[in-house]
């Protein structure tokens, strides 16, 4: 029996640890962004996007930072829970239409989407501070050396 339970447990394990974030290495995603179209997408350039990424989550998208409004912001991008995803706490608008949890998995395709409707708002990448304050007007183009994208 005990055999059995221990193959139970690390199968319970592997399948909770498959849900949950996931540290990118620069180039890999850049690969995934590039896929998605996002190079040049409203004008923004994937260097853009990676140091958008990079200065917001360290490329982690488990990433969750506790406002003080009590709003979160999530994964990867550090999407808010107040206008974009659902965190059943505050009165959020929810406008991309998902649980703010599904943006802290290594899938990061939903994160992507909803990145996308952000950046056609009017500020485009000038919602996120970080990306005013460390990518704006820069030469970003560090950021997509070597990546083969």
């Amino acid at each position: 029996a005990g055999m059995v339970s221990l193959v139970l447990l690390a199968t319970l394990a592997s399948l909770l640890t498959g849900n949950m974030g996931k540290i990118f290495q620069r180039c890999e995603l850049a690969q995934v962004l590039h896929h998605a179209g996002m190079d040049g997408f409203r004008g923004y350039s994937l260097a853009d996007w990676l140091c958008l990424a990079f200065h917001e989550s360290r490329f982690d998208t488990g990433t969750v930072d506790h406002e003080a409004d009590g709003s979160t912001d999530n994964g990867i991008f550090q999407i808010n829970s107040r206008l974009w995803c659902e965190d059943y706490k505050s009165s959020a608008r929810n406008l991309c239409h998902m649980h703010c949890s599904d943006l802290l998995t290594s899938n990061i395709n939903d994160d992507i989407v909803c990145a996308m409707q952000i950046v056609q708002q009017p500020r485009g990448l000038g919602a996120w501070l970080a990306w005013r304050k460390h990518c704006e007007g820069r030469d970003l183009s560090q950021w997509v050396e070597g990546c083969n994208v």
